[in-house]
């Protein structure tokens, strides 16, 4: 057993003093206690609240941020950008994909994420053979996620075409194809060789409705659910017009509006970005109780556009947020950006508590840690027992937030902070950073620099 005392706490039911956790070896909180004395409880150097869960990754992204900016004649967009990251990806190898991951994982904890969801489609090498351990890309995302601490929702992405209607993939996706029956083989294999880690899951991804045939995605997802009943499913899913109109060519359907007519979305899904639904398909997501997966800073670093926020919170849709292709480690900047998009559209301020009296921060950090908690398949994203002890401690002295109280405390976090404002991070119970720093760092930026020095010679 663990204790920790908290002068200021953010639970369930709100901020509250003086606050006694007990945490069991396993890493779950089993009592929570206010008003306590903190006894021989470890005394903790700030307020505390949950960690904050990272619903959608691509790992090796990290290392090609801000590589993709340089302005072309013809025009940029979402679709040169991929072709971009396909000549990138083209020469990465497990070790490499393993270093970048480490770096990234470690940055992550420093900024206040507690668990990722791997959204993984790089799975075999160049040229598209396979490893001789099919799931030697999957162990190096899984291996980063152990050195650093933080914990892995594993989704291995099925990928078979490159465009509706089973168009054959191109060179630069033969890296990703799998058939469902060798995808449903890794699944296993990840759960068998993780079984009993609680920081480790494993579900299924469908990249997209693009890259899964209809037949694919219904045997591949009954595949699952005879595995894991409650396995997390994410999939990648109208994040741009193109992809739209394409889909209503291919079936008459819109992309969300198709996926919740042939499949069996429910709360185990998470639909990423859904960035273009009409007002139908924003409130069957939302009855659904499936999570949007928002990648705020992404979508915008793509040109993506704006997700129906509004109306999908007043159809009481659950969602989390991601940092995607890694332009931003910075939960608070995800949270930051998702108000700011709303408030740029409608020229007004403090949207997301849909006119209500109530802190604007508080009202994101909670929705975003519940919903990736969901969307992760952990329970995690609140102090409360029973849940995994996930947990950042806050810096009181940050000039940001100095003598800061209550919702003030968290609306100053998220709207006038850095990441600098996270002191201390734990993950299932155990301390991944101590002030501002992580035990393995060196190490981790020292591996990091020799594959980027590869890379670029490469």
């Amino acid at each position: 057993m663990t204790s920790l005392f908290a002068e200021i706490a953010l639970l369930p039911t709100g901020w509250d003093r003086r606050v006694r956790l007990t945490i069991d070896g396993g890493g779950t909180i089993t009592a929570v206690e206010t008003g306590a004395a903190p006894g021989d409880a470890e005394p903790l150097a700030g307020p505390i609240l949950p960690g904050m869960p990272n619903l959608h990754s691509h790992a090796f992204q990290r290392a090609m941020a801000g590589l993709t900016e340089r302005a072309s004649p013809a025009g940029d967009d979402f679709w040169s950008w991929r072709e971009a990251m396909y000549r990138f990806l083209a020469v990465l190898e497990p070790e490499d994909v393993r270093a970048i991951a480490a770096q990234l994982y470690l940055d992550m904890l420093k900024a206040g994420y507690t668990g990722v969801a791997e959204f993984h489609y790089l799975h075999h090498g160049r040229g598209g053979r396979p490893y001789a351990d099919r799931a030697a890309m999957s162990e190096a995302v899984i291996s980063a996620a152990k050195e650093t601490g933080i914990a892995i929702t594993l989704l291995p992405a099925l990928f078979q075409s490159s465009g509706f209607g089973g168009t054959a993939p191109t060179e630069g996706q033969r890296r990703f194809v799998n058939g469902v029956d060798d995808m449903v083989a890794l699944i296993q294999e990840m759960r068998r060789r993780h079984a009993g880690n609680p920081e480790v899951r494993v579900g299924l991804a469908h990249h997209s409705l693009r890259a899964v045939p209809p037949d694919a995605l219904a045997v591949a997802t009954a595949a699952l659910r005879a595995i894991d009943a409650a396995g997390p499913i994410h999939i990648h899913v109208a994040e741009q017009t193109r992809e739209v109109d394409q889909c209503l060519a291919w079936s008459g359907a819109r992309p969300v509006q198709w996926l919740l007519d042939h499949a069996p979305v429910d709360a185990s899904w998470c639909l990423v970005h859904a960035t273009h639904m009409d007002d139908t398909e924003t409130r069957r997501l939302a009855a659904t109780g499936a999570t949007a997966g928002l990648c705020p800073t992404t979508e915008a670093n793509l040109g993506d556009g704006f997700f129906p926020l509004l109306p999908y919170l007043e159809a009481s849709g659950r969602w989390g947020v991601g940092s995607d292709s890694h332009v931003s480690l910075s939960p608070i900047e995800e949270l930051r950006w998702l108000e700011y998009g709303q408030r740029l559209r409608e020229r007004c301020r403090t949207l997301a508590p849909l006119g209500k009296a109530q802190s604007t921060g508080l009202v994101l950090w909670q929705a975003a840690v519940a919903g990736g908690a969901q969307a992760l398949g952990r329970r995690t994203g609140a102090l409360a027992p029973g849940h995994r002890a996930d947990l950042l401690v806050l810096d009181h002295d940050t000039p940001s937030l100095y003598r800061r109280e209550g919702d003030s405390l968290i609306d100053s976090f998220i709207f006038a902070s850095e990441t600098a404002a996270v002191r201390d991070v734990m993950v299932g119970g155990r301390w991944a950073i101590r002030e501002r720093h992580h035990a393995a760092e060196d190490r981790i930026a020292a591996a990091f620099r020799r594959t980027v020095d590869r890379l670029s010679g490469a």
